[in-house]
């Protein structure tokens, strides 16, 4: 006779009861409510089950009846590497994590790609609230979690939505006082590396009109704080040339350098919009046998472990804490009648890569 030889099948939640002698309930709580069982008849249903095969409550039932995931949904609009690969992003995911421990919930991924604008991915996860990590305003997916009935807590962008919790940092703020600091050096020819600034691949310059249809608050502020400080010693801002990267990589970072500083050989600083970039201006110099900060000033804005590590000059923001603030208020159920904005601090850290210019480029012929 062909086929599979008998296999046992697996118990279930009533044979499982019927094995015992017990109520369904009683196996139900032995999962569930464990304080409403004494440790030995929990201890009898477990062992049981171990020993017949179940599995125990199927999970997505249980879901549906209480109508509760058990899980925050993290939205990231890039590449699920990228949560583990981008120092930022890992630093703000550990808090995030952290907050999500305390409560006893899960925590689901969806990462979904800024080129695409399926949605699936969103209108499909079995979460409870979600957590959108700097995404731009015109974002399909965060329209998608808007749309969703449930809570829901922005980290860093976009800013100012209606009736949603927002946790950052005063970028604009954060990037003055890094300004401040090159142009009292006596900087005055600066150039820029900034991160993507809106939908579509861009690596090169960033045009005015480029700049000015940021759909990324963040850079769209970090540029602001950079345009404000050299204000203040007269520089216009349309002398400052603007390079824009689509990668948020070190590799990224050293092509912006190479094509920024072949384009400006004039440039005696590089101010970066984040330490990933920096870093990859710190490898560039170092290929081409440019001297920091002695022949040229490289800045980050982030503080990432690896950017310390390196002597950067940047902006410190308190990575791991946003994501810790960022799960306490989603998952924190309190009634409130307004949204909550939580700003939290930045911190200049003057490293090893940022010095006065030479003489003879901070008098440069016109400057």
């Amino acid at each position: 006779m062909s086929g599979l030889p008998n296999v046992r099948r697996p118990a279930t939640l009533a044979s499982l009861a019927a094995e015992l002698g017990v109520s369904r309930t009683t196996v139900s709580n032995a999962y569930n409510r464990p304080d409403q069982l004494s440790a030995p008849l929990r201890a009898r249903v477990l062992e049981a089950a171990r020993r017949l095969g179940y599995p125990g409550p199927d999970p997505v039932a249980r879901s549906l009846r209480i109508r509760k995931a058990g899980a925050v949904g993290l939205l990231l609009t890039e590449a699920l590497s990228y949560a583990f690969r981008d120092p930022a992003a890992t630093g703000f995911l550990e808090g995030l994590a952290l907050a999500c421990e305390q409560a006893g919930q899960g925590l689901l991924l969806i990462p979904v790609s800024p080129e695409h604008a399926d949605v699936t991915a969103v209108h499909q996860a079995g979460v409870d609230g979600f957590v959108v990590y700097s995404v731009r305003e015109d974002d399909p997916h965060f329209m998608a979690v808007l749309e969703r009935p449930v809570p829901t807590v922005v980290c860093d962008q976009p800013t100012g939505v209606e009736g949603v919790d927002r946790v950052g940092v005063d970028d604009r703020a954060g990037m003055l006082a890094l300004a401040r600091h090159l142009t009292g050096l006596g900087h005055r020819r600066v150039g820029v590396l900034c991160m993507r600034l809106g939908a579509g691949r861009n690596d090169g310059p960033a045009p005015a009109a480029r700049q000015a249809g940021a759909t990324y608050p963040v850079q769209r502020e970090r540029l602001a704080g950079i345009r404000d400080g050299l204000a203040e010693v007269g520089v216009d801002w349309t002398d400052v040339p603007v390079h824009e990267r689509y990668e948020h990589s070190v590799d990224s970072g050293q092509a912006g350098a190479a094509a920024l500083l072949a384009e400006h050989p004039e440039l005696t600083a590089v101010v970066c919009t984040s330490d990933i970039l920096a870093l990859g201006a710190l490898r560039h110099a170092a290929e081409r046998g440019l001297s920091v900060p002695d022949q040229l000033t490289v800045t980050g804005f982030d503080g990432v472990p690896e950017a310390e590590r390196a002597g950067l000059t940047t902006v410190n923001q308190p990575l791991l804490e946003k994501g810790r603030v960022a799960g306490e208020l989603l998952l924190d159920r309190a009634e409130r009648n307004r949204p909550r904005w939580v700003t939290l601090p930045t911190e200049l850290a003057v490293g090893s890569t940022s010095a006065k210019p030479r003489i003879e480029q901070r008098f440069f012929s016109g400057w």
